[in-house]
């Protein structure tokens, strides 16, 4: 039942629209995308609903169950990994749990962002909440208030080949250890534990298992990734329609009648995105005979957009899947009444993290194609307009080097795309063998969604500057396009000479990357087919 509602949490209308969701209830059914977002990124509330409440005391009652009959089961009774041959007494319990959190916490480098580590923390509540784990409420519920309060964890974000490592590190500060932001202020996890008004906790059986276990924040960081690739990639059929009028382009590369011959929803929805925009364009209606085609970077933008929705729509669909999931191991089944532990493999985590491998690839064949079109308005002998669109080139540069940017944020991008789940390294005295890797997939894929953003940005710049320098004469834009110039120019003013460019691009960047520019479209024209 869960799964058969999965189709009704991709919704296009909602893309871009996390900002401003400012509570979220954990309850019996799968929370959305932007909802999980608007937590992670933008400080969303959390809540339990009485189902949740309900079906998580109903399995710690199990856990509880178990350990005073003494059954055999991994990780509440045995060691961890190799170690599962050991038989632990029940009065060293609560140190095995304890032990797993501290012994794990070994990843190293710079700490994770603060979305990333919430995100982490609410992707546990999903999965451990779903009623299969044995934790207790009140665990899941200092986790939440950890969330509510603003108490952020530490981690070093190095060195995991899928969760161990980073989800210990980012539960140690429950114990009252580790490190912890709160205020914006670095400190002891117990001096923030306390300054936010907590108590340190000690785990109870099993619990120091399922908060180091399971494909949580794998799924967490690509479910990040995954937002920010939906909204990059419906942004850029916005610059596309753009690029059409700044390079008069024939909009009969978008017609529907070419396009009816390919059976790929994605790329009927790209070329109806842009006739959509440009439905009122005068610059449309004067160059729709006058060339033969035009050049692939304007006539190839439904077919290489649409293959890239496409990937990010079939990776939501993994990654959403795994979301509304409990990834634990073991998973206590309540069946009959008396229970069973099931042990197997959900923990592993290649449906989200081979999926951030994909979006990686989905996110370089939209950036291509953006980096391509700010070089054709920047190139002189291609563009129509003065060399790199600048006042008075030879002694200015114009955008010269915002193109030389995207450049090198296309290379970066490039060079994440190599897949980290074809790989694996045994673990564990090879008790692991394969490792999905998924930590490294889901944080790259991560990186890949910001350059993204910015190289969409760069784009975005560089046609507000082309709509600025066309002849007055000719300056019949669409209403949509028009009104993405007018966004952008709030915040950044026209050039009239040189002038630090990096405080420009990151303004339109925030503009891209909180949804603003696909808003003031879809204000217009209504929701973009994705």
């Amino acid at each position: 039942m869960m799964f058969a509602m999965l189709a009704q949490l991709f919704d296009p209308s909602k893309i871009g629209r996390a900002k401003g969701i400012m509570e979220v209830c954990i309850g019996p059914d799968a929370i959305r995308l932007e909802e999980f977002v608007a937590v992670a990124r933008y400080g969303a509330k959390v809540t339990f609903s009485p189902e949740y409440i309900e079906r998580v005391v109903h399995s710690r009652a199990l856990a509880d169950k178990f350990l005073a009959e003494n059954r055999v089961v991994y990780g509440l009774t045995t060691g961890f990994g190799d170690n599962v041959r050991k038989i632990i007494p029940q009065e060293e319990a609560v140190l095995l749990q304890i032990n797993i959190i501290r012994g794990c916490a070994v990843s190293v480098g710079d700490p994770l962002s603060v979305e990333s580590v919430r995100a982490i923390w609410l992707m546990q509540l999903l999965s451990l909440g779903r009623g299969f784990s044995g934790i207790r409420l009140e665990t899941l519920s200092m986790i939440a208030e950890c969330l509510n309060r603003g108490v952020t964890p530490y981690v070093p974000q190095d060195g995991s080949v899928q969760y161990l490592a980073i989800e210990a590190q980012t539960n140690l500060v429950l114990m009252g250890e580790g490190q912890a932001w709160y205020n914006g202020k670095l400190m002891s996890g117990a001096d923030a534990l306390k300054a936010a008004g907590l108590s340190a906790w000690t785990p109870a059986c099993k619990e120091g298992l399922s908060l180091t276990n399971g494909a949580n924040s794998a799924t967490a960081v690509s479910a990040l990734a995954l937002y920010d690739c939906l909204v990059s990639t419906q942004t850029a059929d916005i610059a596309a329609a753009m690029a059409y009028e700044a390079l008069r382009g024939t909009i009969l590369g978008c017609d529907e009648r070419l396009h009816s011959l390919k059976i790929h929803s994605e790329q009927h929805g790209c070329a109806a995105n842009i006739r959509k925009m440009l439905s009122d364009s005068g610059i449309m209606k004067k160059n729709i005979h006058a060339k033969v085609q035009d050049p692939y970077i304007l006539r190839c933008i439904p077919q290489v957009h649409g293959a890239s929705k496409r990937f990010v729509k079939d990776c939501a669909h993994s990654i959403l899947e795994e979301m509304a999931s409990c990834s634990d191991n073991p998973v206590l089944w309540p069946e009959g009444g008396d229970g069973l532990a099931l042990m197997g493999g959900n923990f592993d985590s290649t449906y989200a993290s081979g999926s951030a491998d994909i979006l990686c690839m989905a996110a370089a064949n939209t950036a291509k194609f953006s980096e391509r079109r700010t070089d054709k308005l920047t190139n002189r002998y291609l563009s129509g307009y003065p060399a790199f669109l600048a006042e008075n080139p030879g002694v200015d540069n114009g955008y010269m080097l915002v193109q030389y940017a995207a450049a090198g944020l296309l290379n970066e991008i490039r060079g994440l795309c190599l897949p980290a789940t074809a790989d694996s390294i045994p673990t564990c005295a090879n008790w692991e063998d394969p490792v999905s890797m998924g930590w490294w997939a889901g944080k790259k894929a991560l990186c890949v969604a910001q350059k993204l953003y910015y190289v969409i940005g760069m784009e975005l710049m560089t046609m507000a500057r082309a709509f600025d320098l066309m002849p007055v004469e000719e300056r019949e834009f669409s209403s949509a396009t028009l009104a993405v110039h007018d966004k952008i120019r709030d915040v950044v003013p026209p050039i009239t000479g040189d002038r630090h460019f990096g405080p420009d691009i990151e303004k339109v960047k925030t503009l891209v990357a909180e949804g603003e520019i696909l808003e003031v479209v879809e204000n217009m024209t209504g929701t973009l087919a994705f």
